[in-house]
């Protein structure tokens, strides 16, 4: 194959671009056995693999089964090497062995490595590293520099993980939507395939059992002592399980050239968020409804085109009865004729990872032409109702399928596959090309509330920040009665009244109201760690039944994001990226692609962090931070992002254009940075190019620099290759402000708002991002006049 297959010299967005997605390799771990193969045999016969959990103790939990992996394989890239550690992490290293077999699969292994990407998604991400670690304190068994396993427990870092045993150079993010996070990982390397921000996406998702899933679980008094039965008439409770499903996305062009298998088509998706409960779904399954009419809309598909579901089915009362009227809402008549069965009744609930490995079975599904069944089923519940296909399955001439999955918070996803070697969908063109422009923000930090404060610290240049055991910290002094009602406020923890107050401040500085087209799409580096940690402790210091269910809802990634869609009414499409300490920047980038394919028509970005006594600790104990000027900082940040088009027809200020973005990975491995800087400048260039500016035209550039050494310099050596006109100033607010950990890119971009209303050149501007494990994102913003 050669370069000549793609025209790398059209811009990302450009007109008529009409890019094909395939899927074109597939890979699999879970309880049915090691690789995709065995995942389909199993589910394709019925056969139940929810037994007795061997692998960690099950004392105190309500149920001894889980759908547990028994593989001992190991995966032939090593990812401790980077950072010297010694403990396995077990959700690598399933999304490792997982990928092997789909990149082996797919063979597209001459593209060019800045053409691939990573997209990853997890509920729990490494927190079962997190759990040993607190163990092995707990426990004085740690060794000295067992700290740096904490490099383990972000869930960036196996992306990163994946970006670096490929080689793969591209975007790279990792999404956190709880049950629902493999489907959106789906959703957002689609978008990036299609926007032509890449040829190829490595995507799926990957979870281990962690005590705190069974404990939170018990808690909910949700797990069955029997394998789970979905759809069933006496369904009392979901079968936990753990494991990893990989695929190998392409545009169609490319894979032909290569010679790459086509699995199935990736027709379309479709996103949205309940806005109604922490944890239950909405019982009439209006928001899951609205992501399945958008992924019918987006496929370019009647609900008669759709031969059969692949179910969200988690064996629980209210989940899948409120999917089933989902399913009757957006299908109507049709509903009761399309077979529909639930694989996490044979494999369990495998939570981040169940959105991937069940796309993997409804490819399978389509390719060998088959519905496999809903095993354990007792019998038609009239609450459900539908054709939920018993055993043992059936022969099934289908052309289309979908694979449903939601989660906590309500966090809705729907994919649409197509059969390529069938009837061929017709997926309607992509929108015209527009302008996504910000038209309001709030900043809540260590420097006080709203952007003036924010101006003004950065402005007097006395760095914030004080000493706490070692680790220079500016926290937000923030009162979240004065923003959000007491009742209300004390069902958050702090993430997520940073995001809800900020969010409800934006909204009113854009003077928008948010309803079922106004989508929310949070960033955070760290999460919810202080919930985590409140639910946790108690659980690893005495039994499971100290788990609190009060506070168990609030340590999935995206209950913040979840409490936003409550509280302000922004029910459109929604997510929760992770991108380590670049997690906002990928918020931005992930909303800005939604409404440019008119997912939405504005979408809430905030990007929040909380520094609980775990993370200051963790912060301590990595040697990335040893002996450097660096201040950790706490924030909620949030943008308005809008298309030019309907802001301008609700007469809204325009207060700059988001023009471009671009990013970019080293591929170096879990803590580690391309010295020279090769993957920021790929980033920089890549976003310049999108906005169509020239590096001489900036008029200042919102470095990443925050004091710490190791990152910083490659940033600057990539920066004087840029050839940036002299009068261009280079500013690390960082310096003086802290680091916001994944917020850096909010608390700029309102700075170089700011700052042109103050004094600073009037000019497109870069933004850039960094995690800590060489995934960079750069951003162009232009003042709103210049246009």
């Amino acid at each position: 194959m050669t370069d000549d297959v793609y025209d790398h010299t059209t811009p990302p967005d450009g007109p008529g671009r009409t890019r094909t997605v395939v899927i074109c390799g597939v890979g699999a771990v879970t309880a049915q056995g090691d690789g995709a193969e065995a995942l389909w045999e199993g589910i394709r016969t019925g056969h139940t693999a929810i037994g007795p959990v061997r692998g960690m103790s099950m004392e105190g939990y309500d149920t001894e089964l889980g759908g547990e992996v028994s593989t001992d394989r190991r995966p032939a890239y090593d990812y401790l090497a980077s950072f010297g550690g010694q403990v396995r992490e077990p959700a690598a290293d399933f999304a490792l062995l997982a990928a092997e077999e789909a990149m082996d699969q797919a063979g597209l292994g001459s593209l060019p490595a800045d053409r691939w990407g990573v997209a990853f998604g997890s509920c729990n991400g490494g927190l079962r590293s997190a759990e040993l670690l607190a163990r092995r304190a707990m426990d004085g068994a740690a060794p000295e520099d067992d700290g740096r396993h904490y490099l383990l427990v972000p869930p960036q870092a196996i992306a990163e993980a994946l970006s670096s045993a490929f080689g793969l150079k591209g975007p790279s993010l990792s999404v956190n939507t709880a049950c629902a996070s493999g489907a959106h990982a789906i959703a957002h390397a689609t978008e990036a395939i299609a926007a032509g921000r890449a040829d190829a996406m490595l995507v799926g998702g990957s979870d281990a059992f962690t005590e705190t899933a069974f404990a939170g679980f018990t808690s909910l008094q949700s797990l069955s002592t029997k394998p789970a039965a979905p759809y069933s008439r006496d369904r009392d409770g979901l079968s936990l399980g753990e494991g990893a499903g990989m695929l190998v996305l392409a545009e169609e062009s490319v894979a032909r050239a290569a010679g790459a298998p086509i699995l199935a088509e990736v027709l379309g998706y479709g996103l949205s968020a309940d806005g109604y409960h922490a944890t239950a779904p909405h019982p009439k399954g209006e928001g899951a409804a609205r992501a399945i009419r958008g992924a019918l809309t987006s496929a370019g598909i009647a609900p008669e085109d759709v031969g059969y579901i692949n179910g969200h089915g988690t064996g629980t009362p209210k989940n899948d009865s409120a999917e089933s009227n989902a399913v009757r809402a957006a299908f109507g008549e049709a509903a009761e004729k399309t077979a529909l069965s639930s694989s996490k009744s044979m494999i369990g609930h495998l939570l981040g990872a169940a959105g991937a490995v069940e796309a993997i079975v409804t490819v399978k599904a389509l390719v060998e032409q088959i519905a496999p069944p809903t095993a354990n089923f007792t019998g038609v519940d009239p609450k459900c109702g539908l054709d939920a296909v018993p055993d043992p399955g059936r022969s099934l001439a289908m052309n289309a399928a979908l694979s449903n999955n939601f989660a906590f918070a309500g966090a809705n996803a729907c994919v649409a596959f197509g059969w390529p070697s069938g009837h061929r969908f017709t997926v309607p063109a992509p929108p015209a090309t527009e302008k996504v422009v910000i038209t309001g923000f709030a900043a809540i930090t260590s420097a006080g509330d709203g952007a003036d404060a924010l101006w003004r610290a950065w402005s007097e240049g006395v760095p914030l920040g004080v000493d706490e055991d070692g680790l220079s910290v500016a926290r937000a002094d923030f009162d979240p009665h004065a923003h959000i009602d007491r009742r209300v406020a004390r069902r958050m923890d702090r993430l997520g009244q940073l995001a809800v107050a900020s969010c409800k401040e934006a909204l009113e500085h854009a003077g928008l109201t948010a309803d079922e087209r106004v989508g929310v799409v949070l960033g955070t580096g760290l999460g919810p760690m202080r919930s985590i940690e409140e639910f946790l402790l108690p659980v690893l210091g005495g039994c499971p039944s100290h788990g609190s269910p009060a506070v168990f809802p609030n340590t999935v990634f995206n209950a913040a994001a979840g409490q936003v869609a409550m509280n302000v009414g922004a029910k459109g499409p929604t997510s929760t990226v992770t991108t380590g300490h670049a997690a906002g920047a990928s918020a931005l980038t992930v909303a800005h692609d939604l409404l440019l394919q008119h997912r939405a028509d504005a979408v809430l970005c905030p990007a929040v962090e909380d520094l609980s006594p775990g993370v200051l600790d963790a912060y301590r104990k990595l040697p990335l931070f040893a002996g450097s000027g660096y201040t950790l900082a706490e924030a909620g940040i949030a943008l308005v992002l809008e298309r030019e088009s309907t802001a301008r027809a609700r007469g809204a200020k325009v207060l700059a254009e988001f023009a471009g973005h671009g990013t970019a990975s080293d591929a170096q491995g879990i803590g580690r940075w391309d010295a020279e800087g090769e993957g920021v400048e790929r980033a920089m260039r890549e976003a310049l190019a999108h906005a169509g500016v020239e590096p001489g035209e900036l008029a200042g550039i919102w470095a990443n620099a925050a004091g710490l050494e190791r990152a910083d310099t490659p940033e600057t050596l990539a920066t004087a290759r840029l050839g940036v006109a002299d009068a261009a100033p280079v500013h690390s607010p960082k310096r003086i402000l802290g680091e916001p950990v994944g917020a850096g890119a909010q608390l700029a971009a309102l700075l170089a708002l700011t700052g042109w209303d103050n004094g600073l050149a009037s000019g497109p501007v870069l933004i850039n991002s960094s995690s800590l494990g060489g995934t960079h994102i750069s951003l162009v913003l232009r003042p709103a006049t210049e246009n």
